[in-house]
């Protein structure tokens, strides 16, 4: 079974960084297209950015510009490094593949942002 693991989320002032990692482990992951989602409190889960296998990215509304996704093969790794962090980024964040999504989501990690 393929599970999906996330982690580097944390705690951070406005203006901050973080570095999001998520680790697929099972199943063929190169020639996946990967993608960070986030689900802030009460709201519905977004998209926030994806990548293909072919390293094309693409970003999706405040993550223009702030956060790039990037990917690891040999790691099966996906990562989400997010600058200029803003309070509106709190939420949980997770991984998955967007156009073929696993069956089984992995827990995310939290980003909180304060002012």
């Amino acid at each position: 079974q393929v599970q999906l693991a996330e982690s580097g989320g944390g705690l951070v002032q406005a203006g901050g960084s973080l570095r999001l990692s998520c680790t697929v482990s099972g199943g063929i992951f190169s020639t996946r297209a990967m993608a960070w989602y986030r689900q802030p409190p009460g709201k519905q889960r977004e998209l926030v950015a994806s990548i293909v296998s072919d390293g094309r990215t693409k970003y999706v509304g405040s993550a223009k510009g702030r956060f790039t996704i990037s990917r690891d093969n040999d790691k099966k790794t996906v990562y989400l490094q997010m600058n200029s962090l803003l309070p509106e980024d709190t939420a949980l964040y997770l991984c998955n593949d967007p156009m073929d999504p696993y069956d089984h989501w992995g827990q995310g990690t939290q980003v909180t942002v304060s002012s």
